[in-house]
């Protein structure tokens, strides 16, 4: 089963994808939000080219654990697309997601204009990643 992951910004949406059999998430693109209607279409073409059967959303925490006010925008996005594509919705902890995608693009040695174009699907994998992993070890 195939899975998209989300990293949901304001101005953008990191988009990753899953392997078939849900072991390794790669980094896929990086959707520019306009509005619900261009953004959800953006969706279906990476639904439709993948196969996509669930979405895992990044869910923004502090880090004390609690939840701040973007979470409201996050579940209000969630309820569309599930009305939109009728497929699952699940969350994951994305504290630190940006920072290991940082990370990740600094050992890489790519350059600073790059990651700034790059840094939302690499966080969208790391997000999906983690998911997948933790799946495996249940």
């Amino acid at each position: 089963m195939r899975i998209l992951g989300l990293d949901l910004g304001e101005k953008t949406i990191g988009v990753a994808v899953s392997d078939p059999l849900g072991w390794t998430a790669q980094a896929v693109d990086v959707v520019r939000r306009r509005n619900l209607q261009e953004d959800l279409a953006a969706l279906h073409v990476f639904v439709r080219e993948y196969g996509a059967e669930k979405f895992v959303l990044g869910l923004p925490r502090r880090t004390d654990g609690t939840y701040g006010p973007e979470v409201e925008r996050i579940y209000a996005f969630a309820e569309e697309l599930k009305r939109e594509f009728r497929l699952p919705v699940e969350y994951w902890d994305e504290r630190f997601s940006t920072a290991a995608a940082e990370r990740i693009l600094l050992e890489g040695d790519v350059s600073r204009a790059k990651r700034r174009k790059v840094i939302d699907k690499v966080a969208a994998a790391v997000i999906l990643q983690a998911y997948l992993d933790s799946r495996r070890s249940n």
